[in-house]
């Protein structure tokens, strides 16, 4: 009688199995689960125009890894240029950052007889990205004394640069961030904008081992070819990123079509103060997170001995770890966590992974400061996702630009400010501790490094007190945790 009952019963699976409806479910759930982001995807925005779109984020993550991975580390240890010179010039594409509010606000507001809002700003900025690229390494190499002419047109020509290519990464990110949230449903803007975060960091990550693979065996004519054959892929992707996205839409960007002024926008943005909190723990927390900038691979390479190609393959550890950042958001953020705390938990991971650092350094431990690389960038990744999250939900009447652009902007500066101070600091620590002011103890060459990370996670601290009146007294969950089964589709929610 069981084995009647049980022979039945396989009989029934088999049966069901051999429907083809069944089949086809089974295969959906397993693209659902493993396609990264296929349920971002929409009618109104399918999955290929998506991840089109998202190409202009992998330019910005190539560029960002060139200016602040591989450039700082050739400048400082390969052509002896002062680490403070070199923190002022990877700090002055953030000279702009300020501005991306506006630059929302004007995409949000734009007038123009092509009907098109995002586009111009987006093509404009490809252009500035592009030419502070192509004219960057003769600059530099002029800059460190190995060109002809004299070192102060290299400086010079290197500001202009640095200059143009921060505003043409602000101004395109800014618009192309807000372009996605334009063309994905309201249901889809959250995961459309994450996966356009996650696309950044995938940028980073390939561009950080291929670059890292070409400067194995450093040359300066390599140089020279790494960072214009940057700057002609970051043109091709920006455009093949924007090629018939954006539809025109002439009564929208009608000269008569009254504007609302900035002011006006930003008050009705920031009413409440939940914004302001926001904005401030934001800002406080990326400057932790990147003071070590342009000192984590020089770091490596003084005080570990590891390579060009060894430190600039950091990079690609951090966005490792930021990836997995994202992954462990998206899990508790799918079950119903709160984003602010999120972000809170993303500061504390971030503080241990200073401490590694820092231990890695002072013990000679490569795989320890390796570890102390990956849980930056989990934390960074953790606080990213709860922040942009909170900050979406900020944004009123579709006016999507001014709110990503603030949050960027804050973010963005935060980070330009917190480079150049980091690279100053470590040089006025460096100089003191060799001239014995600060006692026999500190005459190392870490010195500087350790007083600069000790910084960081006082400003992790900071960060936390700033942001746990938002999670303290933050709203109820607006739906229950899903019960989805977790998968790569689910970064981040």
């Amino acid at each position: 009688m069981l084995n009647a009952l049980l022979l039945q019963r396989a009989a029934e699976r088999a049966a069901i199995k051999a429907d083809p409806d069944y089949n086809r479910a089974q295969w959906a759930r397993l693209i659902s689960a493993c396609l990264p982001f296929a349920d971002a995807a929409t009618t109104e925005l399918p999955l290929g125009r998506l991840l089109r779109l998202s190409l202009f984020q992998i330019s910005v993550g190539m560029t960002t890894v060139l200016l602040t991975g591989t450039l700082n580390r050739v400048l400082i240890v390969e052509l002896n240029v002062p680490a403070v010179l070199v923190a002022a010039m990877v700090a002055i594409p953030f000279l702009f950052a300020p501005l991306r509010a506006l630059i929302g606000h004007r995409s949000d507001t734009h007038r123009s007889h092509l009907g098109w809002r995002r586009g111009p700003y987006i093509w404009f900025g490809s252009l500035l990205q592009f030419g502070g690229l192509a004219i960057m390494p003769f600059a530099l190499l002029i800059s460190g004394g190995h060109g002809t002419g004299a070192e102060w047109i290299g400086h010079l020509a290197a500001v202009v640069a640095f200059l143009l290519v921060g505003a043409g990464i602000h101004t395109t990110q800014t618009a192309g961030l807000a372009l996605a949230n334009d063309l994905a449903p309201e249901h889809a803007r959250p995961r459309v904008v994450a996966l356009l975060y996650v696309m950044l960091l995938v940028g980073m990550l390939i561009s950080g081992i291929l670059m890292g693979l070409i400067l194995a065996d450093f040359q300066e004519v390599k140089l020279v070819g790494v960072v214009q054959g940057a700057a002609v892929l970051a043109i091709v992707l920006n455009m093949t990123a924007l090629w018939k996205q954006e539809a025109q839409d002439l009564a929208l960007t009608a000269k008569d079509k009254p504007r609302i002024a900035f002011e006006t926008a930003w008050a009705e943005f920031s009413a409440g103060g939940r914004a302001s909190r926001l904005l401030v723990a934001t800002g406080l927390g990326a400057a932790a997170f990147s003071m070590q900038d342009v000192l984590l691979e020089p770091y490596g390479g003084q005080i570990l001995g590891l390579s060009v190609g060894q430190t600039t393959g950091l990079t690609a550890l951090w966005a490792a770890g930021t990836l997995a950042g994202l992954a462990l958001a998206a899990r508790q953020l799918n079950r119903g966590a709160e984003p602010h705390r999120m972000a809170g938990f993303g500061l504390t991971w971030g503080i241990l992974a200073f401490v590694a650092v820092i231990c890695g350094g002072a013990f000679s431990l490569a795989p320890v400061f390796c570890a102390g690389v990956v849980l930056i960038g989990l934390g960074g990744g953790m606080f990213s996702v709860g922040t942009l999250t909170s900050a979406m939900a900020l944004a009123r009447d579709g006016k999507s630009g001014i709110a990503l652009g603030a949050w960027g902007a804050v973010q963005a500066t935060a980070v330009g400010l917190a480079i150049f101070a980091g690279g100053g600091l470590r040089d006025l620590v460096t100089h003191l501790a060799e001239a014995g002011m600060l006692g026999t103890a500190m005459t190392t060459p870490a010195t500087g490094y350790i007083v600069v990370y000790h910084l960081e996670i006082g400003l992790l601290f900071a960060a936390l007190v700033a942001i746990g009146p938002l999670a303290r007294y933050a709203p109820a969950a607006l739906s229950t945790p899903s019960t989805q089964r977790f998968g790569l589709a689910d970064l981040p929610a």
